[in-house]
């Protein structure tokens, strides 16, 4: 890492400074440290969060989802030591899988603040680290465009069966095909329902004004390959328009993401949404049940990967044609479930009609 050039983090409009502390004794990955940056709020008054002045002093609470304990608490207790001692607070975190809040106290403002700034930081880091939970989709799931998906894939083990590392157990699974938006790490029940209520409030502020409260019918046709060279192909998909020519489907989901990233909901990683409806995945080749929605997740596993030729595929396909959808809602799908449909189970969905 360049000391003077060291990653910046940004949480609730302030940008914070990481510096990793490279004598500690134990994992990386069990803990690392944080100080604030510019915008270090220790010695002054801090909007980005409530700090309550009681009888013994002052104190402050946080909302963590109890999965993230582990982290602030660190290897036998190193961190929550290490934070008490240096903002001479004292911390208090519910018991193992309770879901409550954690409570900062201590005799000096600052002190409180600064054990409270420290906190979102190292939560913020470790929670990016967490593998998504949900997602946002649209469902291609319908049953003709399920039967020509499976027109495609005989089609292709047919005429393009002895090309290097095709097989049948590169297909996405017909009752799962789908469009991913954005992926979320939800991990407990309100951060659900905080996922839930948002796409609500997204319906009433932009979506029904895109969608003019009706369903987006929009075309599956032709295929495209995500790498730069066609012959070792990892990531095979469907591509998608509306049937209309207009932009709306690409609207709604461009400013979904945009309005879920604010949220701190899940994080930017394109300035558009590219829009796919993946068929062929490399991933699927090593385990069937490992669905990936976004072909960015799991980077590490792309090492691991064997390729297929894509060529023939790209060139005797190229125009083929899934059919079209009218897309009725965006959905907050839950991964690796299945609902009656064999889709995806949805903890919440905004419904455009």
């Amino acid at each position: 890492m360049d000391v003077l050039r060291p990653p910046l983090i940004r949480i609730g409009g302030r940008v914070y400074r990481k510096n990793l502390i490279q004598e500690q004794a134990f994992p990386r990955d069990e803990e690392e440290d944080f100080c604030a940056g510019p915008g270090d709020c220790a010695d002054e008054p801090c909007d980005a969060f409530v700090v309550e002045e009681t009888e013994r002093g002052f104190q402050c609470r946080v909302e963590v989802p109890s999965p993230l304990y582990k982290y602030i608490i660190g290897k036998k207790g190193e961190t929550k030591k290490r934070l008490e001692t240096e903002t001479r607070t004292s911390i208090s975190i519910p018991k193992p899988g309770v879901e409550g809040e954690i409570v900062i106290t201590g005799q000096h403002r600052s002190g409180v603040i600064s054990a409270r700034t420290r906190i979102d930081v190292l939560l913020d880091s470790f929670r990016k680290k967490q593998p998504f939970t949900h997602f946002l989709s649209f469902a291609l799931n319908q049953p003709a465009i399920q039967e020509k998906f499976l027109q495609f894939k005989e089609e292709v083990l047919e005429k393009c069966s002895k090309d290097h590392g095709v097989s049948s157990s590169l297909f996405q699974n017909p009752a799962k095909l789908h469009l991913t938006l954005g992926t979320l790490v939800l991990l407990n029940e309100q951060e659900i329902q905080k996922a839930c209520d948002l796409l609500q409030r997204c319906k009433e502020d932009f979506v029904d004004q895109i969608t003019g409260g009706q369903p987006l019918t929009v075309e599956v046709a032709g295929v495209e390959y995500m790498n730069d060279d066609p012959a070792m192909t990892d990531v095979l998909y469907a591509k998608v328009h509306m049937k209309d020519g207009s932009d709306r489907l690409q609207m709604v989901a461009d400013q979904l993401v945009e309005r879920f990233v604010a949220s701190s909901l899940m994080l930017k990683e394109w300035d558009r949404v590219k829009l796919h409806a993946t068929v062929m995945n490399t991933l699927f080749r090593k385990d069937p049940t490992e669905e990936r929605n976004n072909t960015m997740t799991g980077k590490s596993s792309f090492k691991e990967r064997e390729s297929f030729n894509g060529q023939n595929i790209l060139k005797l396909f190229e125009n083929f044609h899934f059919g079209e959808v009218q897309l009725e809602s965006v959905r907050l799908s839950q991964r690796f479930s299945s609902d009656a449909s064999g889709y995806y189970a949805t903890s919440g969905q905004l419904c455009f009609s």
